[in-house]
């Protein structure tokens, strides 16, 4: 009688090894995904929630009353490369979700993450992101409550995209947004401009010198939340990311139908980031940064609020750059070191792809 072949059922599969990459069946649903959760994930994400086995989280959210609102906020994060002076994808994803939160005047207090990860991806690297994520999220005071993990083939993803999603409370009466800036308002930047886009564009090969310069990417839940604690007529908060400071100073002054009037000599940027800038013909002013905020408040606040910010390490070149002037145009003005003023626009297209 011939021997019949064993097949190995896929419902009851021999014990499980532990991969160097991320294969497929990290994708099914199964017990390599559950593998992964459990030796990766869970192992950084350690919030009761996460280890309930459920499809959401229940979160107590028994302190929410009639003195505070939700706010929710979702981003996705798609840098190339993963890894640059300074951070990487986990923490630009973790920081970049807390400070959108922020900006609203809100503490934020959970995030959802999920992960779109290319077969092939090294494990190694996953978990060195994931430990990444933990230490941000430690240092933000926040935790992650949820999470979903999808594995797409090799050549579809481009090695690891991240979406995460932060929610936060807000005092009841606190309204912080882009259409509440006045004339008679201070505009200050928490600190100096473009070292994110210039890292990247340095770990990408695309300066060829070293510049030293390291990207920004922070938490500044803590910054925003001590001047609000000192000052409680802030205007405007705003992360000047993509586009950098000019395009969200624009966005600002058409929501609020205000002309705003920067002084380009108080605009605080490093040496080696105007190094570079001159090397790749970019405008400093519309690089992206993942650490710094726009502060908008009266102007009779503005030096208590920079006193406040400086006693944060991120905030500690924070500068007053500029003034709300009129609300007969909407419309951002630069006032020259040479005694010119010129019109800044919105950035039209991408100095510099895949950034965040």
């Amino acid at each position: 009688m011939n021997d019949l072949p064993i097949f190995q059922s896929p419902i009851c599969p021999l014990p499980l090894a532990h991969h160097a990459q991320v294969t497929i069946g990290h994708g099914s649903g199964g017990q390599l995904t559950h593998q992964l959760i459990s030796d990766v994930f869970q192992k950084h994400f350690n919030h009761p929630a996460l280890t309930q086995g459920n499809d959401g989280a229940l979160i107590d959210l028994a302190s929410q009353t009639a003195q505070q609102k939700l706010v929710v906020s979702t981003d996705a994060h798609i840098v190339t490369p993963l890894f640059f002076a300074g951070g990487d994808i986990g923490r630009l994803a973790v920081c970049g979700t807390v400070n959108d939160v922020a900006m609203m005047g809100a503490d934020p207090k959970y995030l959802t993450v999920s992960f779109v990860i290319e077969e092939g991806f090294p494990i190694d690297q996953l978990e060195q992101i994931a430990l990444s994520m933990s230490s941000a999220c430690a240092e933000a005071g926040i935790s992650i409550v949820a999470a979903d993990t999808k594995v797409t083939e090799k050549g579809k993803a481009d090695g690891l995209f991240i979406s995460t999603t932060g929610f936060g409370l807000l005092p009841a009466g606190r309204l912080i947004a882009g259409d509440q800036a006045r004339p008679g308002d201070a505009v200050i930047v928490t600190g100096s401009l473009g070292n994110h886009t210039i890292a990247i564009a340095e770990a990408r090969g695309n300066l060829g010198f070293q510049s030293g310069v390291e990207s920004d990417t922070a938490p500044l839940n803590h910054l925003t939340s001590a001047l609000l604690a000192e000052i409680d007529d802030v205007h405007v908060l705003r992360d000047p990311t993509r586009g950098g400071l000019a395009t969200t100073l624009v966005e600002i002054t058409r929501q609020s139908g205000v002309t705003i009037e920067l002084d380009e000599a108080s605009i605080p940027i490093d040496q080696p980031v105007w190094a570079a800038c001159s090397m790749l013909g970019l405008d400093p002013l519309y690089l992206a940064n993942e650490g710094k905020a726009i502060v908008i408040l009266p102007e009779a606040k503005a030096s208590k609020a920079i006193e406040v910010l400086k006693t944060n390490p991120y905030g500690r070149n924070a500068a007053v750059i500029g003034r709300v002037v009129n609300v007969e145009k909407a419309r951002l003005l630069l006032k020259t070191p040479f005694g010119t003023t010129r019109v800044l626009d919105m950035l039209a297209g991408e100095m510099l792809p895949r950034i965040c």
